[in-house]
């Protein structure tokens, strides 16, 4: 065997391992689990998420996504709680304490001022007879699975067992919240997740090129001009979008342009988009016809144009 048979045989080693791990979690999960989660919902304050060494960068993971997902959370240091942080748990939180053996010296400070002060606790350890879960009021046990280091001493499966926990954690708070992709872009607003979940009302131009089907093709020359999107819509009586000149139709109208009006060169029943449509929609929208921009609309039912996109706005806010 060669030395790269070697690493990838190892590799698909480790991921069997901690995926059969996995396996064993999601059929260990019963009557304790609900509790969990109905223990937080219950909580008027914050989910305090704690953990030492690996465990504690597990917890740290589990507090930003129960945070982005619609659950207060923070992350306390234990030895830091020890010389003043537990200050930061207080009445109406509730604690998720992470610790594989249960026995971890540095929480003893954590678990005592949960249990002085009646703060719900929630353990999640490998040992149930362990000091954590004997004093924690929900119990969360990890099933007996081999670390995939060999040895039985690397935090490997265990801390994947623990983050894959936290996030069912999340997702079942974050489902009975109903909590939406627009909630999810208030708290993360930024970066490439941020950017998709921008919806077309947040870039779309108000001061939109308009004329009605009479206009004169010399005055709507001038307002395309003037707008500077390179089309204009054509409006109805009553306010509607009938129609659409693009540069497209002004070459195909190019013989006596001047003497007709919008009505007679518009493309009829453009096509649209909802205000309320993710962003990348509409430039997938706008990829598949080759054009760049749309008109936009409050809602399906009414076709009144609210705004107008143009495909370098969503490319300069990062949608792609």
């Amino acid at each position: 065997m060669t030395q790269s048979d070697a690493f990838l045989s190892t590799a698909k080693r480790v991921i069997a391992q901690e995926a059969e791990a996995l396996g064993l979690l999601s059929d260990s999960l019963g009557v304790e689990f609900t509790t969990a989660v109905e223990t937080i919902l219950r909580a008027k304050g914050r989910t305090i998420v704690t953990g030492m060494g690996k465990s504690g960068h597990i917890a740290r993971k589990i507090a930003a996504t129960l945070a982005s997902t619609g659950t207060p959370a923070h992350f306390v240091h234990p030895a830091e709680a020890s010389h003043g942080d537990l200050g930061m748990i207080g009445d109406g939180d509730v604690c998720l304490v992470l610790s594989n053996s249960g026995e971890t010296p540095e929480l003893a400070d954590v678990i005592a001022y949960t249990r002085r002060f009646k703060i719900p606790m929630i353990g999640v350890a490998s040992n149930p007879d362990s000091s954590l879960i004997r004093a924690c009021d929900v119990a969360l046990i990890l099933p007996k699975a081999a670390e995939a280091c060999g040895h039985g001493i690397v935090p490997t499966t265990s801390t994947t067992m623990t983050l894959a926990l936290g996030d069912a954690l999340a997702v079942a708070l974050m489902e009975h919240r109903a909590f939406t992709a627009d909630n999810f872009r208030v708290l993360h607003p930024g970066g490439k997740l941020g950017s998709r979940l921008t919806k077309v009302r947040d870039l779309m131009h108000v001061d939109m090129p308009l004329v009605s089907a009479e206009t004169p093709m010399r005055e709507a020359l001038s307002v395309i001009s003037d707008k500077g999107f390179g089309v204009v819509g054509v409006i109805d009586a009553e306010g509607q979008l009938s129609g659409i000149i693009t540069d497209g139709d002004l070459r195909r109208h190019i013989d006596g342009l001047l003497d007709k009006t919008a009505g007679d060169i518009m493309t009829r029943n453009p096509m649209t988009i909802s205000s309320d449509a993710l962003a990348e929609k509409a430039v997938a929208r706008m990829d598949e016809r080759a054009i760049t921009c749309l008109f936009v609309r409050d809602s399906a039912e009414d076709g009144r144009p609210c705004g107008i996109l143009k495909i370098q706005d969503c490319l300069r806010a990062g949608v792609v």
